[in-house]
């Protein structure tokens, strides 16, 4: 049976509307989202769903998250506490900003950000936190957001792979930050291949992203470049695309919920295994921790029966990345001087040998999720 990925047509809700779009925008002539309405439409849209005051397009989720870091304003050498469990888009920012990353560990039944193990981590140089939504289950940011009050920190949130996560209360993952960060690449939710959104209620917030998004340039002074920048801008064709995704978006998520229940609900008696809280999640991807420590057997054996499962997510924990005794700039390690990344025992097991990821798609059939419960259940009753 073959499974519907990402990379192709059968795994994607790509159709005649972003063909449309894109022809649209061709036909234009305008290409460039300076002079476009594309890409101010789509920001429109996304804060609309979102219910924030602003939305900034850019080039991808690694731009989006970077901006996130210029809003936070770190001076070098400044701290920014984030996840080991997480794409090196979330910490090359924070390098790029000359800021330093420090790995927090993580609540073992999920993979996001242990709140006791960030307050733990918190000093003088602390300047923001960066959480992630891992796989599309909501962090508990809520916590975070408390800690991050009480010692005058910027709380970022990396939705990346969480779109229209919901988070206790009913609001939607990326709203209790003071900046949340989604990503339009060929592998989210929805895509035009490479795309970046960042959504604040902070107006002065706004306002620096959207002046470093576009090279430092006061468009209303003229010529004139008001700070530093570089050139992160989302082009019309991305936008055109996007907003047409943006409209199948719900139907998106609520696909992956109804398979992902289903699955659940097979599994729901399976010793070996601890299920994944189904509360707000997203669905990105499906998660399973084996507390056994048998997560690359079971991939395995899932692997060979045809299902795209595969142990870890990462090869290490960023924590543990070869990353970390290279140079940065140059031949320089600053702001690495001395840097020695955090131990999180909680991650590093994850990631070893606890953690079990399923790729999830809109695409599933129930026939789908029917053969990873029998496999599933059938490697259980031989082990």
């Amino acid at each position: 049976m073959k499974f519907p990925s990402m990379a192709e047509a059968d795994g994607r809700t790509l159709g005649d509307e972003e063909v449309a779009a894109a022809e649209r925008v061709i036909r234009s002539g305008m290409l460039n989202s300076v002079w476009g309405t594309e890409a101010r439409a789509l920001e429109r849209e996304i804060a609309q769903v979102y219910g924030s005051r602003h939305a900034i397009t850019c080039s991808s989720g690694t731009a989006a998250l970077h901006l996130s870091v210029v809003a936070a304003a770190p001076d070098p050498g400044d701290e920014i506490i984030t996840t080991p469990i997480t794409d090196f888009g979330t910490v090359a920012p924070i390098l790029a900003q000359n800021a330093v990353p420090v790995f927090a560990d993580v609540d073992a039944s999920d993979g996001n950000l242990d709140p006791a193990a960030v307050a733990g981590l918190i000093g003088p140089r602390t300047k923001a936190i960066m959480a992630v939504h891992l796989f599309g289950a909501p962090a508990r940011v809520h916590e975070l957001r408390a800690l991050a009050d009480e010692h005058g920190l910027v709380l970022i949130e990396d939705c990346a792979q969480a779109w229209l996560a919901e988070l206790p209360g009913g609001r939607l993952a990326g709203t209790v930050g003071q900046v949340g960060c989604l990503s339009l690449q060929q592998w989210k939710h929805i895509t035009c291949g490479d795309g970046g959104v960042a959504i604040t209620d902070d107006d002065g917030l706004a306002g620096r992203m959207r002046l470093f998004s576009d090279k430092g340039w006061d468009r209303a002074a003229g010529r004139s470049h008001a700070a530093f920048g570089l050139n992160y801008r989302m082009t019309e064709l991305q936008a055109a695309v996007a907003r047409a995704q943006l409209a199948k978006l719900p139907g998106v998520v609520a696909a992956r919920r109804r398979t992902a229940a289903r699955l659940l609900e097979a599994l729901r008696d399976l010793p070996g295994v601890r299920l994944p809280r189904p509360e707000g999640h997203a669905w990105w991807l499906f998660p399973v921790v084996c507390p056994d420590g048998d997560a690359p057997e079971l991939a395995a054996h899932l692997a060979a029966a045809g299902i795209p499962a595969r142990a870890g997510y990462l090869a290490e924990p960023l924590n543990r990345a070869p990353v970390w005794e290279a140079a940065v700039y140059g031949a320089s390690r600053y702001p690495l001087d001395g840097y020695a990344p955090n131990a999180c025992p909680e991650a590093e097991r994850l990631v070893d040998r606890t953690l079990l990821i399923i790729d999830w798609n809109e695409n599933y059939t129930g026939d789908h999720v029917d053969l990873i419960a029998q496999e599933m259940m059938k490697f259980r009753a031989r082990s």
